[in-house]
């Protein structure tokens, strides 16, 4: 059940919004997908910029640069066994810290966050480190996710097939 956020005219608290990112890493990390992309707004994105600073994911490649409909293909595809590229299923473990509330605008939130996320996959373990940013919009069931944006570390390093959700 997630976080009831208050009224656009209360600021929200540090605790909401750490509790709404740790169900959120929660989720990615028992591979609950579905519970996790209603998370998203409708018109969502969810952004993997490819290089250091990178201003917009229009003129630069990313890593990933989904609207909802996309996150929606992405998360079916987890899922289908002839995914032979994901198999077997990586298990992660996301660490999230660092959060700051950065601007609180009445109806959405700008939440920056570090994260450092493990993954075990074919016998091998791979550490990731990321920034992230979230613009959570609040609703009547609890906050959603308008954006978010998960910087690498290392993103333009060689990164051997991503198999996992930031």
């Amino acid at each position: 059940m997630s976080a009831m956020p208050k009224s656009s005219a209360e600021p929200v608290s540090l605790r909401e919004v750490e509790q709404f990112l740790y169900r959120e890493a929660s989720l990615l990390d028992h591979q609950r997908l579905e519970e996790w992309l209603r998370l998203y707004t409708h018109d969502a994105t969810y952004w993997v910029p490819l290089e250091r600073d990178q201003k917009d994911p229009w003129n630069t490649s990313s890593i990933i640069f989904d609207d909802r409909t996309l996150l929606d293909i992405r998360v079916r595809q987890y899922r289908d066994a002839r995914a032979h590229a994901r198999l077997p299923v990586a298990r992660t473990v996301h660490q999230v810290s660092n959060v700051m509330i950065e601007q609180d605008a009445g109806k959405e939130v700008l939440v920056g966050s570090t994260q450092v996320l493990i993954e075990y996959r074919k016998e091998r373990q791979r550490v990731f480190g990321a920034l992230v940013e979230h613009r959570l919009r609040r609703t009547e069931d609890g906050f959603r996710i308008a954006s978010k944006r998960v910087d690498i570390v290392n993103s333009e390093a060689e990164l051997d097939g991503i198999a996992f959700l930031f």
